[in-house]
């Protein structure tokens, strides 16, 4: 397994924190891993492990350092609830902008090679996209992000290949609103959608109210085998 440690982020307004696994090869391809509205818990931290077993040079950026630095809360529902209350404090532009200088940093890294990734989940999910507009991410991969489907005026600023994973019941991200993503992207190379047959944030296993085994192993070798076309590592 790899260490953890951390990387400060130089903002004008101070230092946001970020967390780094290196693998065990000391270096790889690096992936910028965006943390649900639970923050960088023990749930950010497995997929972060994940991913540097795999090869990976993975960055989880504290996205709420401004208001509620190192925020992680409990994967049941006072820590949902919690967790709601510090993403009312959030501003969607201003942290798509942190979580781009945290993509440059993590590129900037001697141990990464060529031009790191962006993987989020849930919140992370539509700040992903957003830093696949805004920075120049090698590859995204966008895990049910409610706000993806209003943010379709971006499609034409992201360049690269864009996995997008959401689940077909859903209560948070109407299914129309995938439709409206599947039909945007009809035709573009490089751009997919995925739908599972789970409910919202299905992946995260630290959830009882949420975590879909079956969807989430099928939807994660999919991203294996997205990243290992596009970010291949080892």
């Amino acid at each position: 397994m790899s260490d953890e440690r951390s990387l400060p982020v130089s903002r004008d307004e101070g230092e946001m924190d970020m967390h780094l696994w290196v693998p065990d090869a000391g270096a790889g391809p690096g992936i910028l891993v965006i943390q649900e509205i639970f923050g960088v818990g023990p749930y950010i931290r497995a997929v972060a492990e994940r991913l540097a077993a795999a090869g990976y040079v993975v960055g989880a950026p504290d996205v709420f350092w401004r208001f509620a630095p190192g925020w992680a809360a409990g994967h049941d529902e006072a820590g949902l609830q919690a967790s709601f209350e510090q993403v009312g404090k959030l501003d969607p532009p201003q942290a798509i902008a942190d979580c781009t200088a945290a993509l440059g940093s993590l590129g900037a890294l001697d141990e990464v090679s060529g031009a790191p990734g962006v993987l989020g989940f849930c919140l992370g999910g539509t700040l992903a996209w957003g830093v696949a507009a805004q920075g120049d991410p090698s590859v995204c991969v966008s895990y049910y992000g409610s706000g993806v489907p209003d943010m379709l005026g971006l499609l034409d600023q992201v360049t690269c290949p864009t996995l997008f994973h959401f689940g077909s019941d859903d209560p948070y991200i109407p299914s129309d609103g995938v439709e409206r993503l599947a039909a945007a992207i009809d035709g573009r190379p490089g751009f997919t959608v995925n739908v599972e047959q789970a409910g919202h944030a299905f992946d995260n296993h630290e959830s009882e109210m949420f975590h879909d085994e079956a969807a989430a192993r099928a939807a994660w070798s999919k991203t294996m085998a997205f990243l290992g076309e596009h970010l291949p590592a080892g």
